[in-house]
């Protein structure tokens, strides 16, 4: 069975890297001063932001492996694995990280909306690359919280050290939608798999067996998170990914209502809605007029 290492707490991970716990809740950490490791497989029960400086081999996270380049950093949620065991080769880690329990920022502005930082819900094939200039704003966020743990610890020290990463989060936040602008064509490459996924599926027997197509569905077929391939594709077309699939979906309903010869209980089937009144309804919602409404609008 592969060994998965698990670290639930920010004083354990602080000893597997050798490194001081200054605050129960957060660290910073160098990982040029840690010492050589083989590549392991790790859980996670805290937040973790990783940059590296240098291209160190690849990384595992969940069914992908991505080449971890200088310059990239990844964002791990609580409840989230990382890496992959590897041999008994040693490996010097570089870069620098910051790991923050959820308790941190409870009560805080950064707790409050936590879950507007979707990236930490990113494969790592989605990671963040930045630029230099880039790269010197998160290091500075990193080193503002550092300068917090090394201060005694007064009533302030909560406060500033959520901030400083709330900062960084931001600034990530801006550099995710440069990334999305700068990777355009990839982007598009991605929009272009999603309508031909969308055809291949509904001129398949796939809605029978699996249902009407969900966003979800549609991420892992392209091998997406949900909230990447939602945000890539809300910024490339405009409408959200569910959107999107509705007017497919509409799209190619108003092509069936055509065939007088199935019933409106067979395309609803034949589209992946499991009940006729359902598939009536959100047509109406969306076209303004009833299925048989429609068909007789045709003839």
């Amino acid at each position: 069975m592969e060994e998965i290492l698990k670290f639930d707490t920010i004083s354990q991970f602080n000893a597997d890297n050798n490194h001081e716990t200054l605050h129960p809740l957060v660290t910073v950490i160098d990982f040029s001063k840690v010492a050589p490791r083989r590549l392991r497989k790790a859980y996670f029960g805290f937040y973790l932001i990783m940059i590296k400086d240098v291209v160190c081999g690849d990384l595992r996270y969940g069914k992908n492996t991505y080449d971890y380049q200088e310059g990239t950093l990844v964002f791990i949620g609580p409840g989230q694995t990382l890496g992959q065991n590897g041999g008994p080769e040693l490996n010097q880690p570089m870069g620098f990280g910051i790991a923050f329990h959820p308790d941190l920022i409870k009560g805080t502005s950064l707790g409050r909306h936590i879950d507007d930082y979707t990236f930490f819900g990113y494969n790592v094939n989605e990671a963040l690359h930045v630029s230099e200039r880039e790269r010197q704003l998160i290091l500075d966020c990193f080193s503002k919280v550092r300068y917090e743990l090394d201060h005694a610890i007064d009533k302030h020290s909560r406060k500033l050290i959520a901030d400083n990463i709330e900062l960084l989060l931001n600034y990530c936040n801006r550099f995710y939608d440069r990334q999305f602008i700068t990777r355009e064509n990839v982007n598009k490459g991605i929009l272009e798999r999603f309508e031909v996924l969308l055809n291949e599926f509904f001129s398949s027997d796939k809605p029978q067996d699996v249902g009407l197509p969900s966003v979800a569905y549609c991420a892992n077929e392209l091998n997406l998170s949900a909230n990447y391939f939602g945000e890539l594709i809300k910024k490339e077309t405009g409408k959200t990914a569910h959107e999107f699939i509705n007017l497919k979906l509409m799209d190619v309903a108003k092509e069936r209502i055509f065939d007088t010869e199935k019933s409106v209980s067979e395309i609803a089937y034949s589209l992946g809605f499991k009940y006729p009144q359902h598939f009536s309804r959100v047509f109406k919602q969306h076209v303004g007029v009833t299925p048989l409404e429609y068909r007789s609008s045709l003839n």
